[in-house]
């Protein structure tokens, strides 16, 4: 007989990824279904996926541990609550009851960047780290913080939350949150963008980018990282303005928790040591000399599985 499978569910604005999941981590299928965006219908979506390929695999509720649900917004993990969503209504919103009535299994739910971080502390790039910081460069900048093998969640819930560090102090752009001069503003794909967007206008002279801008109307952070490595000046003038601004943020968290990894995701993160090698060279400079040896940076392996391999984990070790 098989050993009780787990499940993970990682809650986006635009889908839900589902996994069913080894209790060594492995993956033994996972789908995708699109978010009601109004926040109504999703935990009975969820539920309905699930009893589907349960039948589909033949699988009963017996088979399972439980299930672990990351979900955007700060959270109560102890009484299984989102304080707030965004993008989807929620508030103060008793997901881990709902889940667990719905689906009909025990559930546990955290902050998805939490579960991520979680995810490769337990199987990616962070792997057998205890003390970890995981930040994630995607349309905005998230994070989680792992301190002697658990979660910061903080006292109440927004523990971790990275990309809300102010990295410019005075007059920096307005971030989503409310305030100015986040790290989000600078170092999201989002911020690249901004940063690129306003040195093309302030900068003259020939430019990839600027005749990409001039051709398309955009840019994109992609493009930005191509354009530096075929040698254009503004672009690498934003990727050293990002990789201070963001190795100085590292630095300080760093300080403080004295981690062992520090795994850098999102689509950002793609640029690999084109993004790593500046990052890495401004960490060093601003950490305390012992942090900086402690630390190895390391680009995020697990990709879009981060989240249900995170929360898979959370209902292995925290469901009794």
């Amino acid at each position: 007989m098989m050993d009780k499978l787990l499940m993970g569910i990682d809650l986006g604005g635009t889908t839900i990824k589902l996994a069913f999941i080894t209790q060594e981590g492995d993956i033994v299928t996972k789908w995708e279904i699109p978010t009601d965006k109004s926040g109504n219908m999703i935990i009975t979506d969820i539920a309905e996926a699930i009893h589907e390929k349960m039948a589909e695999l033949q699988l009963s509720k017996e088979n399972f541990v439980g299930v672990g649900m990351g979900a955007p917004g700060p959270t109560n993990f102890d009484e299984g609550i989102v304080y707030q969503t965004t993008n989807l209504g929620w508030t103060n919103y008793p997901l881990r009851a709902e889940l667990e009535e719905k689906v009909g299994i025990k559930a546990v739910i955290d902050n998805d960047a939490n579960v991520a971080a979680i995810g490769e502390m337990w199987k990616g790039a962070g792997a057998g780290a205890k003390d970890l910081i995981c930040v994630t460069l995607g349309t905005g900048v998230g994070g989680g913080l792992i301190s002697n093998g658990e979660v910061i969640r903080g006292a109440n819930g927004a523990g971790g939350e990275i990309g809300h560090i102010t990295a410019v102090p005075e007059g920096g752009a307005l971030c989503g949150c409310g305030k100015t001069g986040c790290i989000e503003t600078i170092a999201s794909a989002t911020g690249i963008v901004r940063l690129a967007t306003e040195a093309i206008q302030s900068h003259y002279g020939s430019s990839i980018l600027r005749d990409e801008f001039e051709q398309t109307g955009e840019l994109s952070s992609k493009s930005i990282f191509e354009a530096a490595s075929k040698g254009d000046e503004i672009a690498q003038q934003v990727i050293d303005q990002v990789t201070y601004h963001l190795g100085l943020s590292l630095s300080q968290i760093a300080n403080g928790l004295n981690p062992e990894k520090i795994v850098v995701g999102g689509g950002v993160s793609k640029a690999g040591e084109q993004l790593l090698k500046p990052l890495m060279e401004q960490f060093s400079r601003f950490a305390f000399p012992r942090v900086a040896e402690a630390a190895e940076i390391a680009i995020a392996t697990l990709g879009n599985d981060a989240g249900v391999i995170g929360a898979a984990y959370l209902a292995k070790t925290k469901i009794v």
